[in-house]
């Protein structure tokens, strides 16, 4: 996959992003530990003709951490790129930790959203104070600690790629290793292996955890674009009552709950099911084809 990198300068504020592809645009809210150089599901997408158009959210990568300010302050920077590239409406597509930022913007730019997917989605109340999971990721994704922890983990992945791939499973998954071990494809653990050494934490976690903090059910219900909930029944980083809140809340929103293994529901052998559901709900949606011109609402 060609991927075209980019900075857009605003207000003193940079905002790094990748697009890839060609096709009607896909705007992705990438997952915690994340940047412009996420990959996961995007094979799929590009094949059917979407191009993916990816911000580094905001204190992630090279985007400035000022605009993380609050969700209001980021959302309006990212509508300011869409704006810089000419881009009018998009699909939204908002992974793990950037749920809150698809729900905000689809539910206060809602003319520029055409459908908004929520995947593993972070949706209310996450990773509280009170939580030793919290008080471990300010020590371990502190910016002053975060690039250590982050070279440590690949390099034990490097040399042993199973071990750090079984002792990362109960983060991901609440099955056992042995429940899970038949639902494994073969690359599961390379592509972890991958992932481990793209992950950077920056500012962009540190300012996550203050972000959830700003979703409400108010802006849930303010969501009118066509929503389509996917999360596995298995998660363990987050639990499957956020899908269940958000479908509770957005008006307009379908439930489908996944039987892949884990959090990252672009693994293991059940993975072509979390590409064609996605794949189905965007052509569904879809006003065009942006190749030909013909109409695809069905």
């Amino acid at each position: 996959m060609e991927k075209k990198l980019g900075e857009y300068y605003t207000d003193g504020r940079t905002i790094e992003y990748s697009i890839i592809g060609e096709g009607e645009p896909i705007f992705v809210f990438h997952g915690g530990h994340s940047n412009c150089n996420e990959e996961f599901g995007y094979e799929a997408l590009i094949k059917n003709g979407f191009s993916i158009i990816t911000p580094s959210r905001a204190g992630y990568g090279a985007t400035s951490k000022e605009i993380g300010k609050s969700l209001a302050t980021a959302c309006e920077y990212y509508n300011k790129l869409l704006n810089y590239l000419g881009i009018k409406k998009v699909h939204l597509l908002a992974i793990s930790a950037g749920g809150t930022s698809g729900i905000y913007f689809a539910s206060k730019y809602p003319e520029k959203v055409r459908s908004l997917t929520l995947q593993s989605a972070v949706t209310k109340e996450w990773l509280t104070p009170k939580d030793k999971e919290h008080k471990a990721a300010k020590l371990l994704f502190h910016p002053k600690t975060e690039k250590y922890t982050w070279k440590f983990i690949s390099r034990m992945n490097n040399l042993f790629p199973r071990f750090i791939f079984r002792q990362m499973f109960p983060s991901f998954s609440v099955l056992s290793y042995k429940e899970a071990k038949s639902e494994l494809n073969e690359n599961d653990v390379e592509e972890i292996r991958k992932m481990n050494h793209r992950q950077r934490s920056g500012y962009g976690f540190l300012i996550d955890l203050e972000q959830i903090n700003e979703i409400s059910a108010k802006d849930l219900h303010s969501v009118s674009c066509p929503t389509l909930i996917m999360h596995s029944r298995y998660d363990s980083s987050v639990p499957v009552k956020h899908a269940e809140f958000a479908n509770e809340n957005i008006p307009t929103s379908k439930l489908s709950l996944l039987d892949t293994w884990r959090h990252l529901i672009w693994l293991g052998v059940a993975s072509n099911e979390t590409d064609e559901k996605l794949i189905g709900f965007l052509e569904n949606c879809s006003i065009k084809d942006y190749k030909t011109g013909k109409k695809t609402m069905k």
